[in-house]
């Protein structure tokens, strides 16, 4: 017998044999159910019935539910995640130009959506409007502008820009394009 069929034929059998339960006596009930557990039992023991639990379980649906459904695995990603090793991984991983840009790509998205939502919001806006407009934060924002550690700022974001993955990437990017555009001529 298949297994498809087994696990078709599970309920069926246990549906026929709760309706043909006996009505000897009172104990009767007890009985038809510990038949029906042991005719279970020997169902799932059997080369077909073990073949069916592991269709059921190898199928999409039933993995999805069962990791996403368990606080172990989210607790324990979140260990990982958070580890010395998992440092290491990702010191690694995002020297990878290409893992890195991905990685970037995926959450500017995340965060332009976002800063977007945050844009739109009145109160939001209403409150980095009122903050701009106190004398004591344009007195501070003149001066850092005008400062040495501002001037530095820049320099830093600059040197960071040059270093993002994203930026590398675009410039190997434009790079390769003017080497092969060089080669042809």
């Amino acid at each position: 017998m298949k297994a498809k069929n087994m696990v078709l034929l599970l309920p069926i059998t246990l549906f026929l044999t709760s309706c043909g339960s006996s009505s000897d006596s009172s104990g009767g009930g007890q009985l038809d159910y510990d038949q029906t557990k042991k005719m279970v039992v020997d169902i799932l023991k059997t080369d077909d019935g073990k073949k069916a639990i592991q269709d059921v379980m190898t199928s999409d649906a039933m993995k999805e539910k069962l990791v996403m459904d368990q606080k172990v695995v989210a607790d324990t990603i979140q260990t990982t995640l958070t580890s010395d090793k998992a440092i290491d991984f990702w010191k690694k991983a995002f020297s990878d130009p290409a893992f890195a840009q991905s990685v970037a790509k995926n959450m500017k998205n995340e965060q332009k959506t976002l800063l977007k939502e945050l844009m739109n919001d009145p109160q939001y806006r209403t409150m980095m409007v009122q903050v701009f407009k106190e004398p004591e934060i344009q007195k501070q924002m003149t001066d850092t502008l005008k400062s040495k550690d501002y001037r530095q700022h820049l320099q830093d974001v600059i040197t960071e820009t040059l270093n993002s993955p994203l930026y590398k990437a675009k410039i190997q990017e434009l790079l390769l394009k003017a080497a092969e555009e060089a080669a042809d001529k």
